[in-house]
């Protein structure tokens, strides 16, 4: 089942008491999250007060998000001036989702029509309702510049310190950076701006420290091994990785810039969660013992004034462009292979057009099988649930991989056509890819708005041959970043690339 994984962060600039969490929210399959606390934006404690936890069962889209929504012009292409992204110039259809005929949209906000064609009836639950207000790839990248370059992150700290100073360093270096023309490691079609990813990862390899509280029960806490594979295994693998790690490990909190609480939400859930109950009030009272016990009071209220990675990215409900952080869903059937067999068909050889096989979770799932199982074309290969050496199979024969959105917004089929060399198909609205603050995503995938799944094919046929291979040779070079690796870490990799994720948001939100 599409489930969403957890762990946790926190990072202070030591007395400037600026809290920052990251956090992979745990929610069941029908999107109830196991916490039940509302976000609260990045910030100090100015006048000395402290807000407590808030509880709440109506968790909307973050206001902070409105803020740095900026209205886009109806246009059938990508953003003006980038000639890597236009993939298809067409009145009538395109792959984001920005034309005033979708979904009742208007420039700015976009709103539903109540004529949704994917609106479900009445009877069914609202977990499985489209998205009321829809926001494009294009959308969101602005909505990062914005947050990151706003006059409020340019606001130096109350109080100094040294963790102050350096994140203040970096954000600085980062904004200068030398102009990188090539790079034999890095394929720059891949990025919004190659000189400013190289040198943030670099500052992270010198100057990121991260404290790992050694409190805590197993198997909740440090026992990584219990959780290595699964579509909850990033759980595992991230956490063995991070607590064994030379470089970014410190054991003097002084000089952290993130705190680690190294539990999973996987076990804890397991260990805790009354089944049928539909109450995590227990999973919360466990977390918030556990803070009592490591944090000081005063800095208790705050530990949501965080980064969250969410895998369950869904910028509709409450993940907050430029401050929050996507993580990559993935699944691994053996912690001794766990990018499983990496590879598949070149362009040429590679016979169906689109491929998506999966169980009808969610409600966009049964529209596309209902629209295209039945149908006469030979080249769209759209299933239920089929074995995994077929499905394997196809993906390594498909030009392009369906990944289609199920209970919630994120599946592990973005990873997978990746490294199945299978040019992604994003149908999710309101999912904000992983690595969104580096990675051009709209390079190297394809995405089509839930409204558009009848006009699927028309679409990805619409795509020039010549544009296809190099999308194909993007996938190619993006894997590096969707790979685990056992033992040591490799730069670039998938640990890499969430650790800097975080370091990112961390430097950009400090100040």
């Amino acid at each position: 089942m599409d489930q969403i994984r957890g762990f946790r962060f926190l990072g202070q600039a030591e007395t400037c008491r600026v809290l920052l969490l990251m956090t992979l929210v745990v929610a069941f399959i029908l999107g109830l999250q196991y916490f039940e606390l509302t976000p609260i934006s990045t910030g100090t404690l100015g006048n000395g007060t402290v807000p407590g936890f808030i509880e709440s069962n109506n968790i909307t889209k973050s206001d902070e998000n409105e803020m740095f929504l900026a209205p886009q012009e109806a246009t059938s292409e990508f953003r003006p001036g980038n000639s890597t992204t236009e993939v298809l110039k067409s009145n009538e259809h395109k792959f984001v989702n920005n034309s005033p005929k979708a979904y009742g949209q208007s420039r700015g906000n976009e709103t539903a029509s109540p004529h949704h064609p994917l609106q479900p009836k009445k009877h069914e639950s609202s977990t499985k309702k489209p998205p009321l207000v829809v926001i494009s790839i294009t959308q969101m990248n602005n909505m990062l510049v914005k947050r990151h370059s706003g006059p409020n992150n340019s606001l130096a700290p109350r109080w100094g310190s040294n963790v102050d100073r350096e994140l203040r360093d970096a954000r600085n270096k980062i904004k200068n950076a030398a102009l990188v023309k090539k790079d034999d490691t890095l394929y720059a079609p891949l990025y919004h701006n190659l000189s400013i990813f190289k040198r943030s990862y670099e500052l992270m390899e010198q100057t990121l420290k991260v404290y790992i509280y050694s409190d805590g029960d197993r198997p909740i806490f440090h026992q990584p091994e219990a959780i290595m594979e699964g579509v909850y295994a990033s759980e595992g693998w991230f956490m063995k990785l991070m607590e064994t790690s030379h470089r970014f490990l410190t054991k003097d909190p002084t000089k952290a810039h993130l705190f680690y609480f190294a539990f999973s939400s996987r076990i804890l859930q397991q260990k805790l969660y009354v089944r049928d109950s539909h109450s995590r009030r227990n999973l919360v009272k466990y977390l918030r013992d556990y803070i009592d016990l490591i944090a000081p009071a005063e800095t208790r209220g705050p530990y949501m004034n965080c980064i969250r990675s969410l895998c369950n990215a869904d910028v509709g409900i409450d993940f907050v462009v430029g401050k929050d952080v996507s993580l990559p869903e993935t699944k691994i059937s053996a912690a001794q292979n766990p990018n499983g067999n990496v590879g598949g068909n070149r362009p040429s050889k590679r016979t169906i057009l689109a491929f998506f096989a999966g169980n009808m979770h969610g409600y966009v799932r049964p529209i596309l099988l209902n629209h295209w199982s039945s149908s006469p074309e030979p080249d769209m290969k759209i299933f239920n649930r089929i074995n995994h050496k077929s499905y394997i199979r196809f993906m390594k024969q498909s030009r392009f991989c369906v990944c289609a959105k199920g209970y919630e917004v994120n599946s592990p089929r973005v990873v997978e056509s990746v490294l199945y060399g299978c040019v992604p198909v994003i149908v999710s609205d309101n999912f904000v890819p992983p690595f969104l603050e580096v990675l051009d995503w709209e390079s190297f995938a394809v995405f089509v708005s839930e409204k558009e799944i009848p006009n699927l094919r028309k679409i990805l046929i619409s795509i020039p041959l010549r544009r296809y291979v190099e999308m194909h040779k993007r996938v190619l070079k993006v894997q590096k970043h969707f790979m685990w690796h056992d033992g040591e870490p490799v730069r670039y990799d998938m640990f890499h690339m969430i650790l800097h994720s975080v370091w990112y948001n961390r430097v950009f939100q400090t100040f």
